[in-house]
């Protein structure tokens, strides 16, 4: 793990990686499913993410869409890291990746191969590319935290 942490070339590889082969792109037909629609302003992006959440469990999480290299990598890295996952530890997930983004320390065992976006907090108009889909899922997220308290 440590050896791709600070290795752009890896880096690239892992972001080229997810872009040409995403993990969880589909979209589901199932109206149990949460869903949250993302465009960018600035650039192609537009993502459908959507997440089935039992018992405060990620039970699925999936995507599609049309994204630069940067959305669909991370969209894809970050799907599958929150997989599985309870509500708790996803949050946590995107809490460390904000963390990185905003070129904080942070916990490289927690991101596994979201640390390729290491640099992006360098690179201001990349931001919202790598922030798409991490923003979708937390608010999903708190959608179903909202509804489950009423």
């Amino acid at each position: 793990m440590n050896d791709y942490l600070n290795d752009p070339r890896i880096h690239r590889e892992i972001i080229m990686d997810h872009y040409q082969h995403p993990h969880n792109r589909r979209l589901s037909e199932d109206p149990s499913y949460l869903k949250a629609h993302m465009a960018s302003e600035s650039c192609i992006d537009d993502l459908t993410v959507m997440m089935k959440i039992e018992n405060g469990k990620i039970v699925d999480v999936c995507f599609d869409g049309v994204g630069c290299t940067v959305s669909t990598a991370s969209t894809s890295i970050l799907t599958t890291l929150t997989l599985g996952k309870s509500v708790d530890e996803a949050k946590a997930i995107i809490a460390q990746y904000y963390t990185m983004i905003d070129l904080k320390p942070f916990d490289g065992e927690v991101l596994q191969e979201a640390v390729a976006f290491q640099n992006v907090g360098k690179q201001a108009n990349r931001i919202n590319c790598a922030t798409i889909g991490a923003k979708a899922i937390l608010q999903m997220i708190h959608e179903k935290e909202h509804h489950d308290e009423k």
